[in-house]
């Protein structure tokens, strides 16, 4: 049977059937990656991405289209990771806006608002790139719209789309010779036409294999904070939202009052809303339980969160704090408590993996760490949280990597209680030398970013990692597990010895020109090697000074900042 009409109803499956077709091949789209190494994440960002956009939605029951796809690019504008997972939310909130007040679209309504999608996703990316995600939906939505005709079914619409589609990703790598050279198609226009794919195999009945990726994504926490030798401090946030019952109280004469007095005996941040017949209930106690049983005198539960304050629930960690109350608790009534607060003029929030690197991050002045970087991008939601943790007139962002800046940018559109001031620190070494030096004693914004720009220029970034496959690239011979070192995004040697890259990258460097290299180690890094590198570092470049740190982050063995 072939459909003609567009509700909410289907918008909402086909984005399941979309998302689902992703997860079942995001690890493919991952090994699209230009270079071979451990951090393709294109297929995980994007499928992080769409998940946070099924989610919003899973069980929303709306009829109209428009309202439907509004919820969608809601959810996937907060949960965006990555350069790909961005642009795909941009794609998605342009076709929402393409389907603006419309309650039940025809094809053509939703070949115009495909087209929309593709204007939305070019303007979202200061300089577009084609042979891209881009191309792809650009060529694919402007064969649709001028071949669909009015009588046209929307199996019919996906079938000319795919088809183009597919025939679009074939050619990207004659519009991007660095996909040429690598012997791959685009990753973000294949992950592309997999939800698209998704999509059309809904609307042909096809199931599609469920995968052991779990479409609500579970919180990062830090059990660190809190172990078996740990005493309760601060107790436990809790929050519920309770539907009275009449078989308990008088609903009409409810006080609302009958709870919040009671709280206050045992806890404290107390908020109470009632709504008719509906109460929501925050608040701060070391005991839940009694909190729970005490209130379900009066109804039951719709909603129940609770979180141990003393673990980290979210994916960074304000600097300076425990999880006390209500300092580094990220509930609205809390955040509305720190808002009350003075204001300060900057805060800063940086992206950092490791322990070693995220806790040298707060000590050189970083309000806020968000936990990521290669092979899992955090996502806009995730600056958010930060931003909301830190009372600051302008925020400083420090990405720290080149798939992470476009994320921090829609969070900091998104985000209207604070200036966002977004840095574009695109590697770590970047960050940590822009940290090292950061001076706000001017109070002027501009100046600060300027002198900042000034510092990351002169940095040069040096990375150490593995090899996942044999390949041949830019004139460089690499073979599966080589130890791979690159120069400022440039792959300069491959070696199965990995003291013997750090040396061949070192002199593919400009270390001769500098004052200070500072050596990042990561976890699968041994103490001894580094000493080794000092050594050598010492003998070889007798007029450079060395600094060390533990970093502690994976994929990158060594990452080297010079400067």
């Amino acid at each position: 049977m072939s459909t003609f009409k567009v509700n909410g109803e289907l918008y909402k499956q086909l984005i399941i059937s979309g998302s689902k077709n992703l997860r079942a091949n995001y690890k493919y789209i991952d090994s699209l990656n230009v270079f071979p190494v451990p951090d393709g994440d294109t297929g995980t960002n994007m499928r992080m991405t769409l998940d946070a956009g099924a989610n919003a939605i899973k069980d929303l029951n709306e009829e109209s289209v428009y309202e439907m796809s509004r919820q969608v690019s809601r959810g996937m504008l907060m949960g965006a990771r990555g350069n790909s997972g961005v642009i795909l939310s941009q794609l998605f909130r342009g076709i929402y806006k393409g389907l603006k007040d419309i309650k039940e679209a025809t094809v053509k309504d939703i070949a115009k608002a495909f087209m929309s999608g593709v204007n939305q996703g070019y303007h979202a990316v200061l300089k577009p790139v084609e042979g891209t995600i881009l191309t792809v939906a650009r060529e694919a939505s402007t064969k649709a719209f001028k071949t669909i005709r009015k009588n046209d079914s929307l199996e019919k619409f996906f079938e000319i789309f795919l088809t183009e589609a597919n025939a679009s990703l074939q050619r990207t790598p004659d519009l991007l010779p660095v996909l040429k050279d690598a012997g791959v198609v685009d990753s973000g226009g294949a992950g592309f036409i997999c939800v698209i794919e998704g999509m059309n195999k809904y609307l042909l009945g096809e199931d599609i294999a469920e995968t052991d990726v779990s479409l609500q994504q579970s919180p990062t926490i830090n059990t660190g904070s809190f172990n078996a030798h740990s005493e309760l401090e601060y107790g436990y946030c809790t929050e519920f939202i309770l539907q009275l019952q009449y078989s308990k109280v008088d609903i009409p004469n409810f006080d609302i009052k009958v709870i919040s007095d009671w709280l206050e005996t045992i806890g404290n941040s107390i908020v109470a809303l009632q709504d008719e017949d509906v109460v929501k209930v925050h608040v701060h106690t070391m005991d839940p339980g009694l909190v729970l049983s005490h209130c379900r005198e009066y109804g039951e539960y719709l909603t129940i969160k609770i979180e141990n304050m003393q673990v980290s629930h979210t994916e960074g960690a304000i600097v300076g704090q425990k999880n006390t109350d209500p300092a580094q608790c990220n509930c609205p009534q809390c955040q509305e408590m720190r808002r009350s607060e003075e204001r300060k003029k900057f805060g800063v929030v940086a992206v950092a993996t490791g322990e070693g690197l995220t806790n040298i991050f707060k000590e050189m002045g970083a309000d806020y760490v968000v936990s990521g970087g290669q092979s899992m991008n955090p996502s806009a939601e995730d600056f958010v949280k930060g931003f909301d943790l830190i009372n600051a007139e302008y925020i400083l962002v420090f990405p720290n990597n080149s798939n992470i800046v476009l994320t921090a940018e829609q969070a900091g559109k998104y985000y209207k209680d604070a200036k966002i001031i977004v840095v574009p620190t695109k590697t770590l070494a970047q960050g940590y030398s822009a940290l090292t030096m950061l001076d706000l004693s001017s109070e002027d914004p501009d100046t600060i970013l300027e002198e900042i720009k000034e510092v990351i220029s002169n940095v040069t970034t040096g990375l150490i990692t593995y090899s996942i496959r044999d390949t041949e690239f830019e004139n460089v011979t690499i073979k599966k597990d080589d130890y791979i070192g690159i120069c400022n995004g440039k792959i300069v040697t491959s070696n199965r010895e990995r003291v013997a890259s750090v040396k061949d990258l070192l002199a593919n460097s400009d270390i001769d020109e500098k004052e200070i290299v500072t050596i990042i180690y990561g976890k699968d890094v041994q103490e001894t090697e580094v000493e080794m590198i000092k050594a050598y570092i010492n003998e070889r470049y007798k007029n450079v000074e060395i600094d060390v740190i533990n970093g502690g982050q994976e994929v990158y063995s060594y990452i080297f900042s010079i400067e």
